[in-house]
């Protein structure tokens, strides 16, 4: 499959649905009686999909290569968020272990977008 849009990419599918259990998981009481870190962690999180995308969208292959490395520094802000939450018992054992398994996950998927774009040989479309 040819990608040719951001939103083809898994590891953007995956970061948006990182992000929407994020914002999903946040939206209790006692999540949100904490603002400033609700607000941080649904940003963080945000970021990752958001880079993937500006990256893309840059339409060179040299500039992309900067934008996942911004997203998997985000995703690992997001994990490091989450370990806070669960040390405030902001959700359960379980959302929290599927939520950091998912940060571990994508962390490793974009770190293979990256070497597939530094071993890549594709210049992307501003230089055809």
């Amino acid at each position: 499959m040819k990608i040719e849009r951001f939103e083809d990419l898994e590891v953007w599918k995956d970061a948006r649905e990182l992000c929407k259990l994020i914002f999903e998981s946040t939206n209790s009481e006692i999540f949100k009686k904490d603002y400033k870190f609700c607000c941080q962690i649904r940003s963080s999180s945000g970021s990752i999909l958001d880079n993937i995308a500006g990256g893309f969208e840059r339409g060179g292959n040299k500039e992309f290569i900067q934008f996942p490395y911004i997203a998997k520094g985000s995703c690992g802000e997001t994990r490091a968020q989450l370990h806070r939450a669960h040390d405030n018992d902001y959700f359960s054992k379980d959302i929290y272990n599927r939520l950091i398994e998912q940060t571990i996950a994508l962390s490793k998927k974009i770190s293979g977008l990256i070497t597939y774009l530094k071993n890549s040989k594709l210049k992307g479309s501003k230089h055809h």
